[in-house]
């Protein structure tokens, strides 16, 4: 059968042929100009962000026709993003690539191609990243498995995964620098399945495998670089030495504390393993701030979220004001009970912008949610119905975070969510920076005086009601 992605590519490649072609004889052996554009079919944005190692190095404005372009004079060879949000993916340059993208922003990571001088290694890289993701969505059995039947599942994937690469790998022979990354996106799959294994087998079953484990289980531990600054920010590095943090920073004797004290202890443990692990200042403070993102992202106590940012800085070496996690600790700082939430602007169905402020007379629940994540969208709102009904002195208003305004009016128009003020978020990097807003989870409760009751709260929370007597 015709592969449909080759017909979508072969359409896609006749409206740049001109342009791909007028590259190629322009490259000189000591420069190193590279061209990138494409087309993004329903875009929820005017405009894709290219990136290096988190850092935007251009903005590249939608046309008309929904496409982008640019030529660099001088682009390094290496990985790079490019990020149409809330969706990203990678593309990797080697001297003198010209590529382009198609990717239809409703199926971002399965209708992404690439086309173009450098194609082969980047589709590859596209390939392996949904065979892995296909992968993980068959593993939720397999997790139960005993050790030897785990095992032999895992590793006859892994086989098969490093059969694709090294086809590829003779095919397309490519470079030693992009070998550093299509490896590691096989080897780091493999290993993360092996340190969740555990976990998750005693959270499913109940069983405590971790004495029955080989003696060799761990072993290709020893041949990890934890120090490998190139795959610092490449996410199967990254989600790899997370799971492994995971697993060695659990604490067994978890019996003798509660359970945010326990996060808390659990935490600031693989804070100190990372420290001992890993030397490369760059690769540790990322590791440290996925380990702080991650707990911050919890529902924790002030008194803990204090102790956890002392520890934090004392580990950390990144002390810049971009440091996201310098910026939430400063948020958290100032939402201690009793003082007054910090304004943020937002806007109303009408397009309006109104200031937070005006919510300060009366009791207040501020509740966050998003069309992208829909089974929580309905829930929350049907929770906040019985709410409203039950204690109608308070006022619950509803923020929409991520969506663009016109794609959350049609959400209101369909779910007609009758008696609660909807509101849209006008700058979300602003309310995430004074709110320390960094999941959907999150729930604000304010007096009638406009102080803070509970900052840190969840309205799924069964004490959540307790906010409101």
């Amino acid at each position: 059968m015709f592969d449909h992605k080759y017909l979508k590519l072969l359409l896609f490649s006749t409206t740049i042929v001109l342009l791909l072609s007028s590259c190629k004889n322009e490259f000189k052996g000591s420069d190193y100009v590279a061209y990138f554009g494409g087309e993004i079919v329903n875009p929820n944005a005017p405009f894709v962000l290219f990136c290096k190692d988190n850092e935007v190095i251009d903005t590249l404005k939608l046309d008309k026709d929904n496409r982008f372009f640019i030529k660099f004079d001088s682009l390094a060879p290496g990985l790079y993003t490019f990020k149409h949000e809330p969706e990203y993916q990678y593309v990797y340059f080697d001297k003198n690539d010209s590529i382009m993208v198609n990717v239809n922003s409703k199926d971002f990571d399965g209708s992404l191609i690439f086309c173009g001088r450098g194609d082969e290694k980047n589709n590859f890289l596209m390939d392996l990243y949904l065979r892995n993701e296909k992968d993980k969505n068959n593993m939720f059995e397999v997790f139960d498995y005993d050790i030897d039947k785990f095992t032999k599942t895992i590793d006859s994937s892994y086989a098969e995964n490093k059969a694709f690469y090294n086809k590829n790998k003779e095919i397309i022979n490519w470079k030693k620098d992009f070998d550093n990354f299509a490896k590691a996106a096989v080897d780091f799959h493999h290993y993360s399945k092996k340190e969740i294994y555990p976990i998750i087998h005693k959270l499913r079953t109940g069983n405590d495998i971790y004495e029955k484990l080989p003696k060799d289980y761990y072993k290709y531990r020893e041949t990890i670089d934890f120090n490998n600054e190139t795959l610092n920010s490449f996410s199967p590095f990254v989600l790899y030495l997370s799971h492994m943090l995971n697993n060695m920073g659990a604490i067994n004797y978890h019996n003798h504390y509660t359970e945010v004290d326990l996060a808390l202890k659990t935490n600031i443990n693989k804070m100190n393993i990372a420290d001992t692990l890993i030397k490369n200042e760059k690769v540790k403070n990322t590791v440290l701030n996925n380990i702080a993102f991650t707990y911050l992202l919890e529902d924790q106590n002030m008194v803990n979220n204090q102790t956890f940012l002392a520890a934090y800085h004392k580990f950390s070496t990144d002390k810049s004001k971009k440091n996201e996690i310098i910026k939430i600790g400063n948020a958290i700082k100032l939402l201690k009970v009793g003082n007054p939430l910090p304004e943020v602007s937002l806007v109303d169905t009408n397009g309006n912008t109104i200031s937070s402020n005006i919510f300060v007379k009366k009791n207040t629940v501020f509740f966050f949610w998003s069309e992208k994540a829909e089974s929580h969208l309905l829930a929350v709102h049907k929770r906040v119905m019985a709410f409203k009904t039950k204690y109608p002195n308070w006022q619950f208003v509803a923020i929409n975070l991520n969506d663009n305004h016109e794609d959350w009016l049609k959400v209101l128009v369909h779910y007609n969510f009758k008696g609660i003020t909807e509101l849209h978020s006008k700058d979300f990097e602003d309310l995430k920076a004074k709110w320390a807003i960094t999941k959907i989870y999150r729930t604000i409760v304010l007096d009638n005086n406009g102080k803070i009751k509970n900052a840190f709260t969840n309205i799924f929370d069964v004490n959540f009601e307790d906010n409101l007597k």
